[in-house]
């Protein structure tokens, strides 16, 4: 049975993490894998567990929330007939390919190989959101044909190796091919649980060894992880939402790039260090 006092540290810093997850879903529309992948390395760091598959349960336990929000985010979109059916139906089969080799590669590296993974492409993303530009196009639809059964494994791949959903991906790669944005963020969504539903099952499997596995992990799956934090989005997603009607987000979105930049070069620190 796991001690008593480390079980409510481990509740008490899920709060947290849950708690500013949703307000920048919210406020900011990025997945929350972004936050809570470090958020969850830094927290099970702290709490004794550094062992060589940490990151194996951070990236799980994130994939398994996006589960539930990226549904939840879809059915929202629809109603408003946001999603484009036709790429997600189009990309679907590749995201899927992806997800599940992305699993297995995973699975089979160090939590210091997925730190410098996690870094390099969180430098990429946060780049991208402190200085990319809406008018910024490469061509004027979406690819097809070989170039669609290219990207499509990538974007499934790249996403399981940070544990996050579409949106980090897939929105800048639909908004960069002319899809509209509120579209390309719709979207994405659906592009989250393409990504996260196949990867979690995946992870659930995964044998982690005790220097890695925080109290109540099932798989690679820490279960109060995810429990707290679905619960705590809910409740602070509403209230992100409405700080942004309030106020102009892109700001805020470029202040948030430069933020997971210092995020990602200390998780290159980490992984060189370790």
């Amino acid at each position: 049975m796991p001690d008593l006092t480390l079980t409510l540290e481990l509740l008490a810093f899920l709060i947290v993490i849950g708690g500013v997850a949703g307000v920048l879903a919210g406020l900011l529309g990025v997945g929350g894998g972004i936050v809570l992948v470090p958020a969850f390395f830094f927290t099970f760091q702290m709490l004794g567990y550094d062992g060589v598959q940490t990151m194996q349960v951070c990236l799980a336990t994130s994939l398994a929330t996006i589960i539930v929000t990226s549904i939840r985010s879809v059915v929202s979109h629809n109603r408003k007939g946001a999603v484009d059916w036709e790429i997600l139906r189009g990309w679907a089969p590749g995201i899927v390919i992806g997800a599940i080799v992305g699993v297995l590669a995973a699975s089979a590296l160090r939590s210091t190989s997925l730190q410098a993974i996690f870094g390099c492409l969180g430098l990429i993303i946060g780049l991208y959101m402190l200085l990319g530009r809406s008018s910024w196009r490469i061509a004027e639809a979406m690819p097809s044909g070989g170039k669609q059964y290219l990207y499509s494994p990538v974007v499934g791949f790249l996403s399981v190796l940070m544990g996050i959903g579409g949106g980090s991906f897939g929105v800048p790669l639909m908004s960069l091919h002319n899809v509209p944005i509120h579209r390309a963020v719709a979207t994405a969504a659906g592009f989250g649980v393409l990504i996260a539903v196949p990867s979690a099952a995946g992870f659930l499997l995964l044998t982690i060894e005790p220097g890695s596995r925080p109290p109540y992990t099932l798989g690679a799956v820490n279960v109060p992880g995810f429990l707290v934090v679905i619960a705590m989005t809910l409740l602070t997603a509403p209230l992100g939402v409405k700080i942004a009607h309030a106020m102009n987000p892109a700001p805020l979105k470029r202040l948030f790039g430069a933020f997971l930049i210092l995020v990602a070069l200390n998780m290159l620190r980490k992984a060189l260090m370790g």
